[in-house]
């Protein structure tokens, strides 16, 4: 019995173990070269992450750190500002 299969590379990808969803899929395509929803996930994360200049760092580690209502009402003043 195979269990590797779109389901469990899923749960990987969701528990963050991109490798191990990379490696089922890619054994799924071995299998299945037309598995389209294989092909999409393991394009996916194939991908080399994207970077973006001029990302305001200070307020990315701001809002990944709030722990408060305070603080994340202040993010929000922020981000109004852009709007």
């Amino acid at each position: 019995m195979n269990f590797r299969t779109i389901t469990l590379a899923s749960i990987y990808e969701l528990q963050g173990f991109k490798n191990e969803a990379l490696e089922i899929y890619k054994d799924i395509l071995k299998k299945d070269p037309n598995n389209k929803e294989a092909q999409d996930a393991y394009n996916r994360l194939s991908e080399k992450p994207k970077t973006f200049e001029g990302v305001n760092l200070k307020a990315k580690d701001f809002f990944i750190k709030a722990s408060t209502h305070q603080e994340l009402k202040t993010f929000e003043r922020w981000l109004m500002q852009w709007n």
